[in-house]
């Protein structure tokens, strides 16, 4: 048994062959969900005697594709484990001479090709390609174009333009490949919106302008108590069949792929704490279409992700069922299964919003099986557009009939749920009606320059007539930069460049200046293995700054900061996301020359060795990250414990430490002296105060002690 390719994969696949025998290098650009994977797999099949040398960027997204190829028809006679080396890029990138000498491969597949524009994973990639000149490549991409890396095209680059089999995700739904989606838009936080714009009107110096606000502002009120809330979106949205009845085994699965109140949806977020948000507000949201929702959650380089995610699809139950995630699944991993998606996080990037509605669609769906996409705005004014999606389908329509190929259209538009519509167009009339012209508020900018010199207006800067300047000026950055809707023309532009404008935030700025630093270390020391005590090297602390990005990756926070587009321009320069934890191993060696000199880890809490390093403070956080595993510090690897366990490391907190060590002295002077007649000034040669401690302790086994404790007490005579 082997891969039954779709039609529109086996054509691919037939050019695929073609190309590679004529060229020697062939790229295949289709749309999440068609099964692209399918058409490598194929490759491998078909060539078992062949050594495939898979590249990804991840692991983990090959494991899955693995998964689908075996539930596909992989032959079990012929394990992938024959023929396929798979390496991650990341992998690539490190492998001396001799390791790549040793592939020796006969096909080379590059999955996500549109990934090998970043640097350092591209050198290892060109590395790979200039010592295997003659060996067939196949590159396999939901998008060929780095939006946000100049428009880079990496067809052109990596495969010399030579495209297989090319085809938009508009393309793929007009000819039935893919199931067009049932398009949700509803909002969430209209009524914060509302508030915000309350004060806006009571802030209008302009009586006329307060007074034709109102009347929008109480339309608006009324709008949004007619509209429905998220729950109710929900619930009129994930129609399904009831729930199964209660047989044997005690929950029947329901139907697989049918979209359903008791269906699998995937829900983006946009970042860790905002993750957490989203998951808080499930009874809220969903209480109308199941009262017990299964959740979960996963986020890259979370170590339960792949259980999680493995139990969210074995999950057969006859309950809603939401995966909450951030990042993870935007790429290279498809989910069957799935009866929608939500999407709570914006994003200004078209490969990841496509990626992320993708998740939804997939080919092999029955034609009555369609996804749900709930694109839930999260400001009322920055409300993005399925537009893109829609002008593919229209110009994927226009192709086909200007061919004389109508009949390969099966879909000509799918359905959009605008739930939000009317109060969109009051927020819109509201908003016009009080913002002033740019005209005037050019004029502001210009007496704001002539008084200061700059456009440095803070964003809360209001002028003396009530405009609120530095909103405007930093609405006017935003929707330069493609952040915020608006139209800025060129000669807008100009003008406020001869007022000196920055479009650049601080927030860019802080990048920029931090950015700069990077590429002057890497030049000088051929990596970004900074030292974070290094202190201040091209007047910013840079060090510290890199450890601070790599927990933001790792934990999938600050992702407005640390975007996609800044990760690669880092990897660019030599950027290691992986690497030991330099703070952790200074202090670790501030410890062992403690040990040296006095013998354990009995340290002070305020003691601080003669390099600066707080030894004291970073023992007892050290204690508490192991007894309370992590609570909000870095968890410790097995490792780390057993290199402090050879220095003597005591794990129970202070007083426990110094409780068992006055218990000690007290069992020595028992032995010596066969009594615990001490004096209460009584001091042990290193320093304990036994004569006290023995007082205490009399006084507390009368008020209160562990039965641990009183028990080894009583052996000693103390009561």
């Amino acid at each position: 048994m082997g891969i039954r390719l779709y039609e529109h994969n086996q054509t691919a696949y037939e050019a695929v062959l073609a190309m590679l025998a004529e060229k020697g290098r062939a790229a295949v650009i289709h749309p999440t969900g068609t099964g692209k994977s399918f058409i490598a797999f194929q490759l491998c099949e078909d060539h078992p005697d062949k050594t495939v040398c898979w590249l990804a960027p991840s692991e983990y997204i090959f494991r899955t594709q693995l998964e689908n190829w075996r539930a596909a028809g992989m032959p079990a006679d012929k394990p992938e484990e024959t023929n396929i080396r798979f390496l991650t890029y990341a992998r690539l990138m490190l492998m001396q001479e001799e390791e790549l000498e040793g592939l020796k491969p006969d096909y080379i597949i590059l999955d996500e090709f549109h990934r090998c524009g970043a640097k350092m994973w591209g050198q290892g990639v060109q590395r790979l390609l200039e010592r295997y000149p003659d060996v067939p490549v196949l590159g396999l991409s939901a998008t060929n174009i780095r939006y946000l890396d100049g428009q880079r095209d990496m067809a052109d680059e990596l495969f010399d333009g030579n495209i297989a089999s090319e085809m938009t995700l508009g393309d793929a739904i007009v000819r039935g490949i893919l199931n067009p989606p049932k398009y949700v838009l509803s909002t969430y936080s209209c009524q914060k919106e509302l508030e915000r714009y309350k004060a806006r009107v009571k802030g209008a110096k302009n009586s006329a302008v307060r007074a034709e606000a109102d009347k929008y502002l109480e339309a608006l009120r009324r709008a949004l108590e007619k509209a429905d809330g998220l729950d109710e979106v929900f619930r009129k949205h994930m129609a399904g069949e009831d729930p199964p009845e209660e047989k044997e085994p005690a929950v029947q699965p329901r139907k697989k792929g049918l979209p359903g109140r008791f269906g699998k949806y995937l829900v983006f977020c946009a970042d860790y704490e905002h993750m957490q948000e989203m998951i808080a507000k499930v009874p809220e949201w969903f209480a109308k279409v199941d009262p017990e929702p299964h959740v979960y959650s996963v986020y890259s380089e979370d170590a339960r992700a792949e259980a999680e995610f493995a139990r969210f699809k074995a999950d057969g139950s006859g309950h809603l069922k939401l995966l909450f995630c951030i990042d993870m699944l935007n790429e290279g991993i498809h989910v069957d299964d799935v009866s929608g998606v939500i999407l709570l996080r914006p994003t200004v990037s078209p490969i990841i919003y496509k990626q992320q509605i993708g998740r939804a669609l997939s080919a092999g769906r029955k034609q009555d099986e369609n996804a749900v996409i709930f694109d839930v705005v999260m400001n009322i004014e920055n409300l993005y557009s399925i537009g893109t999606v829609e002008d593919e389908m229209q110009a994927a329509v226009r192709y086909y009939r200007d061919r004389g190929e109508g009949s390969l259209i099966v879909n000509e538009h799918f359905h959009i749920t605008d739930e939000v519509q009317d109060c969109m167009r009051l927020f819109r009339r509201l908003n016009e009606t009080l913002g002033a012209s740019w005209e005037l508020m050019y004029q502001a900018a210009e007496q704001y320059f002539e008084q200061h010199g700059d456009l440095e207006a803070t964003k809360r800067y209001v002028t003396e007539d009530g405009l609120s300047l530095g909103q405007w000026l930093d609405t006017q950055r935003k929707v330069r930069a493609g952040k915020a809707k608006g139209v800025l023309t060129e000669a807008q532009i100009a003008r406020l460049d001869r007022l000196g404008m920055r479009w650049e935030s601080k927030i860019d700025r802080n990048w920029a200046r931090y950015f700069s630093a990077a590429q002057v270390y890497y030049r000088e020391h051929g990596n970004l293995l900074v030292n974070v005590r290094d202190g201040k090297y091209q007047g910013v602390e840079l060090g510290k700054w890199l450890a601070q990005l790599r927990t933001y990756r790792k934990s999938g926070i600050r992702t407005s900061y640390l975007t996609p587009e800044r990760e690669a321009a880092l990897e660019e320069i030599g950027m290691v996301w992986d690497v030991p934890d330099y703070l952790w191993e200074q202090n670790y060696h501030a410890a062992v020359r403690y040990h040296r000199e006095y013998g354990d880890l009995d340290v002070p809490y305020y003691y601080v060795d003669p390099d600066g390093v707080k030894l004291g403070v970073w023992i007892a956080n050290t204690r508490f990250a192991r007894r309370n595993g992590g609570a909000g510090r870095a968890e410790l690897s097995e490792d780390q414990i057993a290199r402090l366990d050879e220095l003597g490391m005591i794990w129970s907190n202070k007083n426990n430490v110094v409780w068992e060590r006055s218990y000690l002295a007290a069992c020595r002077y028992r032995k010596k002296y066969g009594n615990l007649n001490i004096p209460v000034a009584y001091v042990t040669e290193d320093g304990c105060h036994l004569g006290r401690w023995i007082r205490k302790q009399k006084e507390t086994c009368r008020s209160g002690m562990s039965e641990d404790r009183r028990k080894k007490l009583a052996e000693l005579g103390v009561s």
